[in-house]
């Protein structure tokens, strides 16, 4: 037991060595564990004691030398253990040495992981590097091209650039003395009270003249100083001031003269200039001054509308200056719409949009209208600033809506919706040009019939100084329909501008010709009636110049323009003056004549005209001003009345079609081409085996019928083999030179029509859809009647097959009982179709009598007599000719007189012509079976035989040029005519495809519809959400 006992644990003592060590040696029993080291020497006798300890470098591998000595647990007793001093100094010493080396690596191992969490997170990052190609080359290369520096120094100092620009404090007072002028120098104008708008600013409010009042003479002296420190603008107050006293004094004398109180008054601008009660002067005297200061302000007036003449002028060319500046950059750069531009974009989309569906176009726009010849176009023109329309004396020019946007840019040309041709205005050629393509557009819309259009035609101008405004130009309203008018021009005219004009947020601008009678105008009864209360519509005066010379009244032009006249009220009225009546007056020459006709006309000199009434340039500013106004009160209701028209729409969609995509007429008609270019594909991969056997049957039974009746039934009727051989001969020579191969040419082309109409019908993909069939059939018809067979095709079939007929040698005997089976075949279908016509004509026999209860007509009574008699006539006369002697019709009539039937001689010989086909055929079908073993004659020439099988031949060819026919139409097919069908199909498809109204026509329903009201109305919510955010950015 303890044996064993010491064995285990010696074992157990060498086992605490690791496995892994590669050197086996013994622990030295001191460095053992003191329990171990007991046992060890308790059971382990034979162990040496002296024995030296391997090296000591291998006792460091060891996890055992490591373990501290322990000593033993002292027993009750006392003896036999020694106590070990405890040294806690260097225990504290050690432990503290540890805890910095546990710091250390755990400060070590802190900055590995973070420097390896920044490194994943530095590679989680996108590399910039792949996208260095938004930026232009020019930019990286910027600082190596330009010297930077040298650039910045050579630009100009900011006080430089500063006395270059305009003084922006003078062009202020200027505006500010103006608006004063206009609100109490000159009076109030009636219904312009919302025009006023247009001309204030945020200026000095102690540059407006205030009223003068009895009250104020305490303050009139320091005012009057502070206005004559302002220079001419300070001149101008006191003499508008100094005219006020003296129509005061005026008054005040014409009150004491007649004893009376004086008129109210309204208090004048400043009290210092109040006049004196004494020394009252003559009413003479007065009323020169009045004139002579009435002068001198008119004078004033003008010498400061010329000063802003001026500046404005110098400011177009700068604006003009830097438009090009940035239109020409040093690199090209993605042009940004302009705000007008995106706005004229939705009107475009919503006048080729028919509204239909919960949804009316509201959006403002300027309708310009007006009786014919008024001047509606020489008025737009003047705010384009170009000759732009096609001109004429007295007759219509003016055909279709015109919606012109006008915008501002660098330079002034022209650009038609659907081109990108730019007309230069500055070039008279490019201006008599696009007059022409007016006019060409014009008449292109007008249907045959008609004398006007509701189609619009879409035009930009663009130019340095030009008011951002949309403008429509309607037809001019007539009162009589004249010689060359269509009947209902009067009403379309009239329900073109009531469309126009009904939309609720359209600027009416309403133009009256002033050289003719107020009462002959129409076009005022229709804005009256459309805009009863004027919130909408500007008036305008045209032709003054001539109004003023032709009218004896001129307060009767006052009366107008204060809307006194008319029955119809107006936001504003102006009066312009479009030149002198000549076609080739450029715009500068009538704006030069316009000015100087005000600046010179008693119309303003009197007061009858305010200044901010007229010329079209304080016309196009108001326009202007009201249209963006109106835009910017409706834009947002009107996105989203199409917010919510879309909503309707999709919800429709989705309701009806849930599974289908929203496909517009355009990508169904684009979906549809594609199916029938395939089906086009798949006819040229036909078979020439299928091909061939349509052919060849198709062939045969156009021309079995003349085979029978003119070749083989005449031949058949000869006495010998020689006589048929001839007239077989001669008859196939006849049909080939004339009829066959035209016949052939038929067939091919009609075989051809079927299959591609049978793979239009039979195409079975996915995205079959039976909304293209109209589409397809009528493809199909385009193509068929567009399609010619090559013409040299049958003349190289004609000797093609004379020479197939020309052969007669059958070479083995398959050919042979082939041309045995085809004519047998033959003549079964045609005595068929006999026995049915026969049977026919005498009605039915006493089987279908009893069973069917069918009866006989007294005609089928009579032919079944004439058939019994003509029967018997056969069994008599077997080899009985073709057609029937006149003197056996004469026996057949009085055999059945005889019966008591009463037959007529035509319908004996017709009668006669079925029986005889009926006997015909038999005989021939009994011979054919003879012939079956005739081969063998056949190759002797049928010498010393009485079996003769020439109409097995006669066969045997016809079969033959059948086969070489259908082959030589085979590969005309396959090589030429499928490939000129498919060029045919895409030549169709693609004119198609240009025509809209086909494709409304061929592409319809309530999905093609719905989809297409879809798209449109997508369109312009987007397009109004934009336009809207870039008119917020612009506030």
């Amino acid at each position: 037991m303890l044996r064993a006992g010491s064995v285990v644990t010696c074992m157990a003592c060498r086992n605490l060595l690791p496995s892994r060590m590669g050197v086996k040696f013994r622990v030295p029993l001191q460095k053992l564990h003191p329990f171990s080291r007991a046992i060890h020497h308790r059971h382990s006798a034979n162990t040496n004691p002296q024995r030296p300890p391997h090296c000591s470098a291998a006792r460091h591998y060891t996890s055992l030398s490591r373990l501290p000595m322990q000593p033993p647990k002292s027993r009750s007793g006392g003896h036999g253990y020694q106590q070990h001093r405890t040294f806690w100094v260097a225990r504290l010493a050690a432990r503290l040495l540890k805890l910095r080396y546990i710091l250390l690596g755990s400060a070590v191992g802190g900055g590995y992981t973070a420097k390896k969490t920044y490194d994943e997170w530095k590679e989680m990052l996108p590399d910039m590097s792949q996208y260095t190609w938004i930026v232009p080359d020019f930019v990286w290369e910027l600082s190596e091209n330009i010297d930077l520096n040298k650039l910045a120094s050579a630009l100009p100092e900011i006080e430089e650039i500063a006395k270059l620009l305009p003084d922006m404090e003078k062009i202020s007072e200027n505006f500010t003395f103006l608006k004063s002028l206009l609100s109490s120098g000159l009076g109030e104008v009636n219904g312009a009270s919302g025009l006023r708008l247009l001309l204030e600013t945020t200026g000095d409010s102690a540059l407006r003249a205030p009223d003068i009042s009895p009250t104020s003479a305490a303050v009139s002296d320091s005012s009057d100083k502070q206005f004559k420190k302002q220079g001419l603008l300070s001149e101008l107050i006191l003499i508008q001031q100094q005219i006020q006293q003296h129509e005061e004094e005026m008054r005040r004398a014409a009150a004491a003269a007649s004893n009376a109180p004086p008129p109210p008054r309204e208090p004048s601008p400043s009290p210092a200039l109040n006049p004196s009660p004494s020394q009252p002067k003559s009413k003479s005297s007065d009323k020169e001054k009045i004139d002579q200061l009435q002068e001198e302000l008119l004078r004033t007036q003008l010498k400061y509308q010329r000063m802003l003449e001026r500046l404005e002028k110098e400011n177009k060319e700068l604006r003009k200056v830097v438009l090009q500046k940035d239109d020409k950059g040093i690199h090209q750069r993605k042009v940004k719409k302009s705000l007008i531009d995106m706005y004229s974009e939705v009107l475009d989309i919503l006048s080729d949009y028919d509204s239909n569906y919960n949804t009316q176009d509201h959006l403002p726009r300027v309708v310009v209208v007006g009786d014919q010849s008024a001047g509606k176009t020489s008025v737009l023109e003047m705010i384009a600033q170009a000759r732009i329309f096609p001109r004429g004396s007295g007759e219509m020019m003016t055909r279709s809506p015109v919606k012109v946007t006008l915008s501002e840019g660098p330079h002034h040309v022209a650009v038609f919706k659907d081109s990108t041709r730019e007309f230069d205005l500055g070039k008279e050629e490019d201006l008599a040009a696009l007059r022409r393509e007016i006019e060409l557009r014009m008449r292109k819309s007008v249907k045959e019939g008609q004398t006007v259009s509701p189609e619009t035609i879409s035009l930009s101008v663009k130019g340095p100084g030009i008011q951002r405004m949309v403008l429509v130009d309607l037809p001019g309203v007539i009162s009589t329909v004249t010689t060359g008018m269509a009947a209902d021009t009067k009403e379309t005219i009239f329900s073109i501008s009531k469309a126009y004009m009904q939309n609720p947020n359209a600027i009416i601008l309403c133009i009256q010709d002033g050289s003719v009678d107020a009462e002959r105008s129409i076009v005022t009864d229709l804005v009256s009636q459309i805009d009863p209360q004027g919130k909408r519509t500007i008036f305008v005066l045209t032709k003054v110049d001539m109004a003023e010379k032709n009218l004896a009244s001129p307060s009767r032009i006052q009366q107008i323009v204060e809307g006194k006249l008319f029955p119809m009220k107006a936001l504003g009225y102006f009066a312009v003056v479009t030149g002198k009546g000549s076609s080739n007056e450029s715009i500068d020459s009538i704006k030069d004549y316009e000015e100087d006709f005000f600046q010179n006309s008693r119309l303003l000199r009197e007061g009858m005209l305010k200044a901010h009434q007229v010329t079209t340039k304080n016309l196009s500013l108001a326009v202007s001003d009201c249209f963006w106004k109106m835009v910017r009160e409706s834009v947002e209701q009107q996105a989203d009345a199409f917010k919510a028209s879309r909503f309707n729409l999709e919800t429709e969609w989705k309701n009806n079609y849930p599974r289908l995509r929203e496909l517009d007429r355009n990508e169904l008609y684009e979906k549809a081409k594609n199916e029938i270019l395939d089906e086009v594909i798949n006819l040229s991969q036909v078979t020439p085996k299928h091909w061939e056997s349509i052919l060849q049957k198709k062939l045969w039974e156009r021309v079995s019928t003349h085979v029978i009746e003119n070749i083989y039934l005449p031949a058949a009727q000869t006495m010998n083999s020689g006589t048929f051989n001839t007239t077989v001969d001669i008859k196939l020579k006849q049909w080939t030179d004339k009829q066959l191969p035209h016949k052939a040419l038929e067939v091919a082309w009609e075989t051809l029509q079927e299959e591609f109409a049978r793979f239009m019908a039979e195409y079975k993909g996915k995205d079959q859809d039976d909304i293209f069939d109209k589409l397809k059939e009528a493809v199909k018809d385009e193509c068929i009647n567009r399609h010619m067979w090559n013409e040299r095709a049958m003349d190289s079939l004609r000797v093609i097959q004379h020479n197939a007929l020309e052969d007669r040698s059958i070479t083995d005997k398959p050919q042979w009982d082939a041309a045995i089976q085809f004519m047998e075949e033959t003549l079964h279908s045609r005595l068929k179709d006999t026995d049915f016509v026969i049977s026919d004509m005498v009605g039915p026999d006493w089987k279908q009598r009893w069973l069917s209860w069918k009866n006989r007509t007294p005609e089928q009574h009579i032919r079944n007599e004439t058939k019994n008699e003509l029967e018997r006539l056969l069994k008599l006369h077997e080899d009985h000719t073709a057609y029937l002697a006149n003197d056996e019709v004469t026996t057949v009539r009085k055999n059945l007189e005889g019966r008591g039937v009463e037959v007529d001689p035509v319908l004996i010989k017709d009668t006669w012509h079925q029986l005889f086909r009926r006997h015909f055929l038999q005989k021939a079908l009994f011979h054919c079976n003879l012939c079956r073993r005739g081969f063998y004659y056949y190759q002797r020439h049928f010498i010393d035989s009485e079996l003769e099988c020439n109409d097995v031949v006669l066969f045997w060819r016809i079969q033959r040029m059948l086969a070489i026919t259908a082959n030589t139409l085979r590969q005309q097919l396959t090589n030429t005519e499928v490939r000129r069908l498919e060029k045919n199909v895409k030549e169709v498809l693609d004119d198609f495809g240009e025509d809209n109204e086909k494709k409304v026509q061929l592409i319809t329903g309530r999905r093609v519809q719905l989809a297409e009201d879809l798209k449109k109305v997508r369109e312009i919510q987007e397009k109004l959400e934009a336009f809207i955010e870039a008119l917020h950015k612009e506030k």
